[in-house]
């Protein structure tokens, strides 16, 4: 299993370099940032830092959308750092959450979605595309690469996903839910004529390594919050007894809306409606030992990588945590 740590691109962004330098040194491969650039600073300017100053760290937004950039510059920003660098990119994408709507814009349907990656893909590596009527190719792109690892929850994204993505990005550590998203996954790739093998399979959630449990959940209540905004957008649409399983969708129910002001920070008032038990499933929390046997359950259901997110007052210990007790045991 490969691990990747997830930052918010909060100023100093010199900090946010510092801790993926650090990461690399403790055995992270992976160094992945929100993308919202109203709520935090622009990633792929910090990226390019990041980069310079690893060896060989792989970097990418957790996730992009189709809409807050053309698709021209997208493409353009993810080759100039891989001609600069190495191809040592990833595209994470999705329809756009915070991005898009603390600018008063809905996210993008899942077919202009659909269409977005494979247009940034193919510039990116250099090949023609058609994009807003017009044949378009990057000339100074050379053995450019780069994979576009979609986030999805619902069952026509997850089918989306096997038709079309390189990399599949669940965004909770609930083995249960982590069976059906990824299970939906390998029959769509199938069904399309894929190798379901060939797809990534990335669990990005909460990490808090620690015996305090109380004040753990505390800290990493926001990320059921955030969760319940796709969730939400789930049952809108397919309704509370439609094909998404309960595990996923029955907390949502004391949910009263949401203040993208205080968007992934522990602490966030509008999440008062996620439970403790909500908090154990989609998060890893308890001693490292806890961590370990969580992780197993997921390598089992076939996950490739563990994307960390760091957003809580222990970083650098939970972070270390992981480098000297948890990596070495499933990498």
């Amino acid at each position: 299993m490969d691990f990747g740590v997830v930052l918010q691109t909060d100023p100093p962004a010199r900090e946010v370099v510092r801790l993926m330098c650090r990461a690399e040194e403790l055995g992270f491969r992976y160094g992945w940032t929100f993308d919202s650039c109203v709520l935090w600073q622009e990633p792929f300017v910090i990226y390019s830092q990041i980069l310079a100053n690893t060896r060989s760290m792989v970097v990418g937004p957790m996730v992009t959308n189709p809409s807050t950039r053309d698709w021209s510059v997208t493409a353009s920003l993810f080759a100039t750092l891989n001609d600069m660098f190495g191809n040592r990119t990833v595209c994470g994408i999705g329809r756009g959450d915070s991005a898009r709507r603390v600018i008063g814009q809905r996210p993008a349907s899942l077919s202009v979605l659909r269409d977005s990656m494979h247009v940034i893909r193919e510039l990116a590596e250099g090949r023609e595309a058609v994009l807003h009527g017009t044949p378009v190719r990057i000339p100074w792109v050379r053995d450019g690469r780069l994979e576009m690892w979609m986030a999805a929850y619902g069952p026509k994204a997850l089918a989306m996903v096997g038709e079309h993505a390189d990399g599949f990005i669940l965004q909770t550590a609930d083995p249960a839910i982590a069976r059906w998203t990824i299970d939906a996954v390998r029959a769509a790739a199938r069904a399309a004529g894929r190798d379901p093998g060939g797809i990534t399979m990335c669990v990005a959630a909460p990490a808090y390594v620690g015996d305090d449990l109380p004040h753990q959940r505390d800290q990493l209540r926001w990320f059921g919050g955030m969760v319940g905004n796709h969730v939400a957008d789930l049952v809108a649409r397919y309704g509370e007894s439609g094909p998404v399983p309960r595990e996923l969708t029955d907390y949502i129910r004391g949910r009263e809306g949401y203040d993208y002001a205080h968007h992934g920070k522990a602490g966030n008032p509008s999440t008062d409606f996620v439970p403790d038990e909500i908090v154990d499933r989609f998060c890893l929390v308890g001693p490292a030992s806890a961590h370990v046997d969580r992780l197993g359950e997921l390598a089992e259901l076939g996950v490739d990588q563990f994307a960390v997110y760091l957003m809580h007052d222990q970083r650098e210990e939970t972070l270390t945590a992981y480098g000297e007790e948890i990596i070495s045991k499933l990498g």
